[in-house]
């Protein structure tokens, strides 16, 4: 049965796995922030409509900080997405988050600075809450289907977002240890910004790869054997996030759509005074606050 539309958020690894896994629909679409990273691609799982979308599109040819993060959420809001499942490739900086493992974050850290992260840029001004910047109710559906699933999944983690494409030098890395970090990545912010500002439950899968740079490699480790490590995590990592989201659907596909504060994010955000937004504005913005402009 039916209850809602599922979007998926591919990162590294995980495009060409939903694609060969699933027959899919292709979907070209534009959004007032322009085109979103390549199509989406439609298909339907247990019953429940998913539509997929690789960050980094076709051929990953879109560095971190050159994704179109906006149009990508907006895409996803025009096809009538209420829930994202994302994934994301990260370093782990925690002896105990080993690489292949999969972390289900709960909290943010972003450092990004060169990236468009907000819809609301200009006439009309919005401050959604993001105390807690993943959705509670999606954790909670994903930590409960991880049982289904021969891997680790760890419950909560700190995500610390970085601007890209670069890696850590080792002081970074040790700095964002000391804030408590767990995780280091590239990608999720402004994702998950956008997609409260969008009223979507968003909930992220990270996939350590490798510890980052504070953990020394083994002396006698050359450059290929390392990559060839790496590369073997993220696929070992990649089968078991797409497992956990087949699992994930198949779970919500059993249970009612529940309600969910994401999904009003925008009630009480809206700072400007109504009446003098203009209404290009308005017609803009409409797919997401035009529940908000009624007359």
């Amino acid at each position: 049965m039916q209850h809602q539309t599922i979007g998926i958020i591919g990162g590294t690894g995980i495009g060409e796995h939903f694609a060969a896994r699933h027959g899919t629909e292709r979907i070209i679409t534009d959004t007032p922030f322009g085109p979103p990273s390549g199509p989406l691609l439609r298909t339907e799982i247990d019953g429940m409509s998913c539509i997929f979308l690789s960050r980094h599109g076709d051929g990953h040819l879109l560095n971190p900080s050159a994704v179109p993060y906006r149009a990508n959420v907006y895409a996803l809001k025009k096809a009538g997405v209420t829930r994202i499942i994302a994934t994301g490739a990260t370093g782990s900086l925690r002896e105990q988050i080993k690489p292949g493992e999969l972390v289900i974050c709960d909290q943010v850290v972003d450092k990004t600075f060169r990236r468009e992260a907000t819809f609301f840029d200009k006439g009309l001004v919005a401050h959604v809450e993001l105390a807690d910047p993943f959705c509670n109710a999606l954790r909670t559906d994903l930590l409960a289907a991880a049982h289904a699933i021969k891997v680790n999944v760890h419950d909560g983690g700190m995500y610390v977002c970085m601007e890209g494409p670069q890696f850590s030098t080792r002081a970074e890395s040790r700095l964002h240890q000391a804030w408590g970090g767990d995780l280091i990545g590239m990608t999720c912010m402004p994702e998950a910004r956008l997609a409260r500002e969008a009223e979507i439950c968003y909930a992220l899968i990270a996939m350590p790869t490798d510890y980052d740079s504070w953990r020394p490699h083994a002396a006698d480790s050359g450059k290929q054997a390392l990559l060839n490590e790496i590369m073997s995590n993220m696929k070992f990592a990649a089968d078991a996030a797409t497992a956990l989201i087949d699992a994930a659907i198949k779970r919500l596909s059993q249970e009612p759509p529940r309600p969910c504060a994401c999904q009003s994010a925008l009630e009480l955000a809206v700072w400007s005074d109504k009446n003098m937004v203009d209404s290009a504005v308005v017609e803009r913005l409409r797919l997401l606050v035009g529940r908000y402009f009624q007359k």
